[in-house]
């Protein structure tokens, strides 16, 4: 079988050219391909079009593309924690598509499995399926592009609104563990979105915390097959940030104690 690993990140998404599609993995801040997103930064491509849950903070993980204006269309169901997103977004400099996260992820988990579209009762009454939805602003507030109505069909009694499956150009991800076959295992809840995007896209790129022969990883552990995975690179995991983190305030003379979030790195 093909190793497919190559010597660094730079060289795993050299050919990442302007105006790509990419699905990212990652949930918050958790199983975010760290490595291979400071690459392509490095690298310089622009005009991206990035599919994933969220697009970043504001200088952490698809971040720090957005930030130079790297990033022109986003299709993603959160976006709440990064205020330069929101800026590029109203001042019509950044199209976003919100999707629903359900069906973003079967959106992925569908177009990797080679299914073009799908039903969905998610959104169906909303301007998720009437259309409507601002995607992109002008520079002077109004709605330059809005979204398109839908097709909706009844079966047995409950509407459902009809969705495409997405095939990004490529697929970014972060695995806990990979063999040179391209086989992947992730670490507890950094899989999230990880294994649709690796499924879904046309090359996918996988950074992995260790790696190991084939053979060492035991099959039915296995969460994404090397069918689905092009290229693997070694990247040992460096800062793991946790997105807000609650701690414990000492009990007042009520004896009550509380909880206050706080922005936090790891």
């Amino acid at each position: 079988m093909i190793n497919k690993v190559v010597a660094s990140a730079a060289e795993a998404v050299a050919d990442i050219h302007d105006g790509a599609s990419l699905a990212v993995g990652g949930f918050g801040l958790c199983g975010i391909p760290v490595a291979l997103i400071e690459a392509l930064h490095r690298g310089g491509a622009t005009n991206l079009e990035t599919v994933s849950n969220n697009c970043g903070v504001d200088d952490w993980g698809l971040g720090i593309l957005l930030k130079d204006g790297r990033i022109r269309r986003t299709i993603s169901s959160y976006v709440g924690e990064n205020k330069e997103f929101a800026r590029q977004y109203l001042a019509g400099e950044l199209e976003v598509i919100l999707t629903p996260q359900g069906t973003l992820a079967e959106k992925l988990r569908a177009g990797g499995a080679g299914i073009p579209a799908f039903y969905t009762p998610a959104g169906v009454g909303t301007q998720v399926s009437d259309g409507g939805l601002p995607q992109k602003y002008d520079a002077g507030g109004n709605v330059a592009i809005a979204s398109a109505p839908k097709e909706v069909r009844s079966f047995h009694g409950t509407d459902y609104v009809l969705e495409e499956s997405l095939t990004p150009d490529f697929g970014l991800v972060h695995a806990w563990k990979g063999d040179r076959h391209g086989n992947l295992v992730f670490h507890a809840t950094a899989m999230n979105f990880n294994p649709l995007c690796a499924m879904a896209g046309r090359i996918t790129i996988a950074e992995v915390e260790e790696l190991v022969e084939p053979g060492e990883l035991d099959p039915e552990h296995v969460h994404v097959p090397g069918i689905f995975v092009q290229r693997v690179v070694l990247a040992p995991h460096g800062e793991k940030r946790i997105e807000k983190r609650t701690v414990a305030v000492a009990a007042g003379a009520s004896g009550a104690t509380k909880q206050l979030p706080e922005q936090a790195g790891a």
